[in-house]
């Protein structure tokens, strides 16, 4: 197997590994974006997809968001979206994922590495946890989608 960070110009692999986050996420009638949009996401200088390949077939990856600071000149790391195939899952590839980003960051000045997982998603919570990641507990306040709103002033 082998952990890489993908190109810009590999978008095919970038869609099959957004085809697995959608089977990971249940994302029900989920439309993927056209190519030409996944492709100007991939040349981004703030954005970066993993993957890890067996046979040159993808079997996990991660996407992450480079985030520039205003109080230091070291950068941040947002890690976004990361999943597995389920018949590849508890194999230690999302771990493995999670050690090479971090280890890529850490070489390259990120003063940190950080992920959200909701309190109800005990699987992700559970799995994070055993990657030996420091625990902050927080809050997270989102403005949209408007309908959230329309039914919280009735």
């Amino acid at each position: 197997m082998e952990i890489r960070k993908l190109n810009p110009t590999e978008t095919d692999k970038f869609i099959d590994l957004i085809r697995i986050f959608e089977t990971v996420f249940e994302m029900e009638n989920f439309n993927i974006p056209p190519k030409s949009h996944l492709s100007k996401v991939l040349e981004m200088k703030n954005f970066m997809v993993w993957v890890t390949e067996k046979d040159q077939e993808v079997l996990g990856g991660m996407t992450a968001y480079t985030l520039d600071q205003y109080y230091s000149q070291k950068p941040l790391a947002y890690l976004y979206d990361l999943g597995v195939k389920p018949d590849f899952q508890r194999q230690g590839i999302g771990k493995a994922l999670i050690s090479s980003f971090t280890d890529h960051c850490f070489k390259n000045g990120f003063e940190e590495v950080f992920v959200q997982a909701e309190t109800e998603d005990i699987g992700a919570v559970e799995f994070y946890r055993a990657t030996g990641a420091v625990e902050k507990e927080a809050l997270q306040f989102s403005y949209f989608p408007k309908q959230v709103f329309l039914n919280q002033k009735k």
